[in-house]
């Protein structure tokens, strides 16, 4: 190593995700000399193959959903629509493409940006080789994101992730899932539209079992309305490709007892880890968790001074915004004399099964778990009637209220318009502000967010 030619830069930025991406031209506009360096795509996860492409498939899936519910709104539509995966496939990766060239013309312009497309590795406290090229910085930033976990058993079956199914051209004939969480739920909702049959495997004795049992059964039964088929409580005991016939998954569940489920595809959707393990980290003393994720401060920089991480590795988010966030902390920090912090934080994020579920703070379960003294309000969309006229009255609002400062801790949207529904009452809980602000404001007639003050009106205790 000290034969080779060191490279000095200002910062190095390793990922070129929600983060790392602006975080290098906001370092550049400084006059900051940066090293910027990309394994495979500018844009990362949510650009390529997370946010983007999933919501431009389930915007897909949503239009095959309103062909066949014409009907009941009184509009005849002929049968036969069909859903076109290859075109599909072709909308989603020009959107990418657009995005994606955006960025590189924007890092190709700038002088004060190095790119370097290659896996990066630390050998040393602030050196960081790529390719066959040693950088050094005072200040080095991680972005370099999360990857679909794959158990044991799996490795020697076709399966699918996150990743590879979007790029299928054609449909699976019968799609198993295995995980019945957000990204399982997500991508077998959407498939069980265009036309594959699903069968969603959950290890759990509910779907996404963190949420309130309210939320998990509603979204259970939404789905299964619309034909994908669950099997809860279900050790995965092994999977195996039945060659032509495609992949039969062996599971044992408390219901039924050993049964083998014949499917076309099989997707791994059980949990994501960091992309941490190629870097060497233990060549620069940071420390991560037993998961991998590094550890950081409220402000994102890890045990070693001058190197920090943000996004998907640092275990603080798993959500875009999050990621942004990060890179709001430490811009406005090192730029503006900030002082912002990661614990500032409210957690929110959305499930984009359709109707949709936004989520803000603690949910019920929680406040029961932790013994707070939480006042409850709780309505059904079947109440509101801008839903009635949509017709689509599934799903429900709950908020969690602290009985003796009243604010609000928490609230669940799962319903129509529920994803942007759910950022009038983050921005209450940013003001710092009591629950009767939004209970006694007027909102427009008829909305579905109207229903957040008539919510509020009837709480009641835990």
């Amino acid at each position: 190593m000290s034969n080779k030619e060191i490279k000095s830069f200002d910062a190095i930025v390793i990922g070129s995700g929600q983060a790392g991406t602006p975080l290098v031209f906001k370092l550049a506009s400084h006059g900051q000399k940066v090293a910027f360096i990309e394994k495979e795509h500018f844009g990362g996860t949510c650009l390529n193959v997370g946010c983007t492409p999933t919501k431009t498939y389930v915007a897909s899936a949503r239009r095959m959903w309103e062909a066949k519910h014409g009907e009941e709104l009184g509009i005849e539509i002929p049968a036969g629509a069909k859903a076109n995966l290859r075109k599909i496939k072709a909308r989603k990766d020009a959107l990418i493409k657009k995005s994606v060239d955006g960025i590189a013309q924007g890092v190709e312009k700038n002088d004060n940006i190095d790119f370097f497309k290659g896996e990066a590795r630390f050998e040393g406290r602030n050196i960081v080789a790529v390719n066959n090229e040693l950088l050094t910085a005072d200040e080095i930033y991680i972005n370099v994101g999360g990857s679909a976990f794959i158990p044991d058993g799996y490795q020697d079956i076709p399966y699918l992730t996150n990743e590879s199914i979007l790029d299928l051209e054609e449909l699976p004939e019968h799609l198993l899932v295995i995980g019945g969480s957000y990204i399982g739920l997500e991508f077998g909702q959407m498939f069980s539209r265009l036309g594959s049959k699903v069968t969603i495997i959950e290890q759990g004795g509910s779907i996404i079992a963190r949420e309130d049992e309210e939320t998990s059964k509603t979204i259970q039964h939404m789905l299964e309305e619309e034909g994908v088929d669950f099997r809860l409580g279900a050790e995965c005991v092994a999977a195996k490709n039945n060659g032509l016939d495609g992949i039969v998954a062996q599971i044992r569940c408390s219901r039924e007892g050993a049964v083998d489920i014949k499917g076309s595809h099989l997707l791994l959707a059980v949990g994501r880890r960091p992309n941490t393990t190629k870097l060497q980290l233990e060549k620069t003393g940071v420390r991560t968790d037993d998961k991998g994720y590094i550890e950081v401060n409220d402000r994102l920089e890890t045990n070693v001074k001058g190197i920090f991480a943000l996004g998907d590795c640092n275990g603080k988010g798993a959500f875009t915004h999050t990621a942004y966030n990060d890179y709001e902390i430490i811009a406005e920090n090192k730029f503006e004399g900030k002082d912002r912090k990661v614990s500032d934080r409210i957690t929110t994020y959305g499930l984009y099964v359709d109707p949709p579920l936004g989520r803000v703070g603690i949910t019920e379960k929680e406040a029961r778990q932790k013994g707070l003294d939480v006042l409850i309000g709780h309505r059904p969309f079947s109440r509101i009637a801008r839903a009635k006229e949509k017709g689509e009255t599934k799903g429900y609002m709950s908020v969690v209220v602290s009985a003796k400062s009243k604010k609000i801790l928490g609230a669940t949207v799962l319903g129509v318009g529920g994803d942007e529904i759910i950022s009038g009452i983050v921005n209450i809980m940013y003001a710092d502000s009591s629950y009767e602000v939004i209970r006694d404001s007027v909102q427009a007639h008829p909305t579905v967010s109207e229903l957040i003050p008539t919510v509020l009106e009837t709480l009641k205790k835990l």
